[in-house]
C-alpha cells in the first residue's frame, strides 16, 4: 500500500501531502512519498497564538473531562494501528513490527493519560499553625511545544500530547523535516477524535511542519510555556540557553551512548538476543540503543565470538518484509557518519566485525547496512561520542568497580544495563555508586522502555523526563497553599510583631 492511500485512509487531505515546495522520500529505496511547505516564522507564532487562546478555555474543563478526550484520541489509534505503523515504515524506514510498535506506544500512553486524568493530586501539609491547613495544588502550565526527532516519527509526540492534554496544555507540535507525513497523518487522527468529542476550542493541538526557524520561535516565545524538544545534544545546547533566557521550562531528550556490562555469571544466550535487539534494532537509531559492550575477561572471547557469528545472520532487508530485523539507515548522511566512525575505529587499533553496505534488489537507493560489531583496545574519544547507526563497541573489564567507572566515564546519562546472575553485582549496579543513568536495567537490554516509567536521562543527555511515573508535573505548575480556619492569625516561625 503506497503512502497516499494510506495518507487517505488515515484522514489527511490530498492538498495537505500533494502540493508543496519540499519532497518527501522514503529511506527504503529513495521513492517520494509526497510534498509538503515549510511554516515561516509568522505561520508558526500564529500557531502558538491560537493555542494561547485555546490555554484560557481549556485550563478551566476538569481533568476527567479532558481526558475523555484523549480516550477518544487512542480509540482512533486503535482502529488505525495497521496503517499508521506501516506508514511510520515507509517514511522512517524501521522494520513493520517496530512500525506498529511505535502506534501500540501511542495508544498505550493514552491508556496512562486517561487514568491520570483523575490523578492529578498534590499532597496535604501538616501546618506548624493552629487553626491552618496547608496544600499544594497542580494547575496547567500553558502552551507546551513539542520538538520531535524522525527515528520516533509519532511516538514521542504522543508521549507528550497525551499527557499535555490531560494536563490542561494545548500542544504545538514541530516534527522532524525528515518525517512530516506521519506526523499529518497522527494529528489528523487526533483531529476526528477532537471532533467526536465537540468541545475542543480552536487552537488546542497543531502541526506546524518546518525548520530551524519553527524550532527558533517555540524556544524564544515567551506564550511556550513547556518545550519538550528529542534530538541531538547539539540541538539541546542550543535550545536550553534560549528557553532559560525567559525563565520557560524545557524538557530535553537527548543524545545517549549506552552500555551494557556483562558479568561472568550472566545468562549468554539471554545476552545474545537481548544485544541483537538493543544494538541493531531500529538499525541503531534510537537514542536508547545499546552503543557499548563492557564484558569481563573471563568471558569475552566466546561472548564476541557468539555475537560476531549472530551479526552475520541478521536478515537485513526492506523493512515491510515480514523476515527483516534491520531495514535502512534514514538518509546517506547517517551512512557516511557510520563508515566514518568505522575508519576512525579501524585507525585506534579496533578491529571491524561487517558494518558494510548491503544491496538490497528493488531498492538500491536504500542505505542499508549491516551491523557492525567492533572490538576496541580502550575507550577512546571515539566510543565516548554517539555515532547514530548500528556500531557497537567491544571492550574488555576485570573489575565490577573497573566497568563502572569505563560505563559512567562518557558524557551522556540515558539508559544501561548489567547482564549478571549475581545479586550484589545487581544491587550495586542500581545504587548511588553503580550506574549514573536515568534508566538502569538488570538482564535486559538499555532499549524498549515502557512507558509507565518515567523516560529520560542525565548529563549530556539533557535531564528531562516523559510518558510515565510522575513526568506530568512537567506539564503543570506547583502551588503551595495555606488556609486559616481560625480567628487567629499566628505567624510563621513563632515570630511575634506588633502588640500580638
Amino acid at each position: 500500500m503506497q503512502a497516499a492511500e494510506l495518507l487517505n485512509r488515515l484522514g489527511v487531505t490530498r492538498e495537505r501531502f500533494a502540493r508543496g515546495a519540499f519532497e518527501v522520500r522514503s529511506p527504503i529505496d529513495g521513492a517520494v512519498l509526497g510534498f509538503v511547505d515549510h511554516a515561516d516564522a509568522a505561520a508558526a507564532s500564529a500557531a502558538v497564538a491560537a493555542a494561547h487562546g485555546a490555554f484560557r478555555d481549556w485550563r478551566v474543563v476538569p481533568a476527567p473531562k479532558r481526558g475523555e478526550l484523549v480516550r477518544l484520541f487512542g480509540e482512533e489509534l486503535r482502529a488505525a494501528k495497521e496503517p499508521l505503523g506501516r506508514l511510520v515504515t515507509l517514511e522512517n524506514g524501521k522494520i513493520l513490527q517496530e512500525g506498529l510498535g511505535e502506534v501500540q506506544e501511542m495508544i498505550d500512553i493514552c491508556d496512562f493519560a486517561v487514568g491520570l486524568s483523575r490523578q492529578l493530586h498534590g499532597l496535604t501539609i501538616a501546618s506548624e499553625r493552629p487553626g491552618h491547613r496547608m496544600m499544594e495544588t497542580w494547575h496547567p502550565a500553558g502552551v507546551c511545544g513539542v520538538i520531535s526527532a524522525f527515528n520516533f516519527p509519532v511516538a514521542v509526540w504522543a508521549w507528550n500530547a497525551a499527557i499535555a492534554l490531560v494536563c490542561g496544555d494545548p500542544v504545538v507540535w514541530k516534527p522532524s523535516e525528515k518525517t512530516p507525513l506521519t506526523a499529518l497523518a497522527a494529528h489528523a487522527l487526533l483531529e476526528r477524535a477532537m471532533a467526536r468529542f465537540g468541545a475542543a476550542p480552536p487552537g488546542l493541538s497543531q502541526v506546524v511542519i518546518g525548520g530551524r526557524v519553527v524550532g527558533e520561535l517555540l524556544a524564544d516565545d515567551p506564550r511556550v510555556a513547556v518545550l519538550s524538544a528529542t534530538g541531538s545534544t547539539r540541538m539541546g545546547r542550543e535550545v536550553a540557553p534560549r528557553v532559560a533566557a525567559r525563565f520557560g521550562r524545557a524538557i530535553l531528550e537527548l543524545g545517549g551512548n549506552n552500555a551494557a556490562i556483562v558479568g561472568p555469571s550472566a545468562d549468554l544466550d539471554l545476552v545474545e538476543r537481548a544485544v541483537l535487539f538493543a544494538a541493531a534494532g531500529t538499525a541503531g537509531q534510537r537514542c536508547t540503543t545499546l552503543r557499548r559492550l563492557l564484558v569481563h575477561e573471563s568471558i569475552y572471547e566466546p561472548v564476541v565470538a557468539r555475537l560476531v557469528a549472530a551479526y552475520g545472520r541478521i536478515r537485513v532487508g526492506n523493512p515491510l518484509e515480514a523476515a527483516t530485523l534491520v531495514g535502512p539507515l534514514i538518509d546517506g548522511r547517517a551512512f557516511e557518519a557510520m563508515q566514518a566512525a568505522l575508519a576512525e575505529a579501524r585507525a585506534e587499533g579496533g578491529r571491524v566485525h561487517h558494518g558494510e553496505r548491503v544491496t538490497v534488489p528493488g531498492a538500491e537507493s536504500g542505505f542499508y547496512v549491516r551491523p557492525a560489531l567492533v572490538e576496541m583496545p580502550t575507550q577512546t574519544a571515539l566510543v565516548w561520542r554517539e555515532t547514530f547507526a548500528p556500531v557497537l563497541y567491544a571492550l574488555r573489564y576485570r573489575t565490577l568497580d573497573a566497568a563502572i567507572e569505563l560505563h559512567n566515564a562518557v558524557p551522556q546519562g540515558l539508559a544501561s544495563s548489567i547482564f549478571t546472575n549475581d545479586l550484589r553485582e545487581a544491587e550495586i549496579f542500581l545504587s548511588a555508586a553503580g550506574s549514573d543513568c536515568g534508566i538502569v536495567n538488570v538482564n535486559i537490554g538499555p532499549s524498549g522502555a515502557e512507558i509507565g516509567g518515567a523516560f529520560g536521562g542525565e548529563k549530556e543527555t539533557g535531564g528531562g523526563r516523559e510518558s510515565g511515573s510522575d513526568a506530568w508535573k512537567g506539564y503543570m505548575r506547583r502551588a503551595t497553599n495555606t488556609i486559616n480556619y481560625s480567628r487567629d492569625l499566628p505567624l510563621a516561625q513563632g515570630i511575634r510583631f506588633g502588640a500580638d
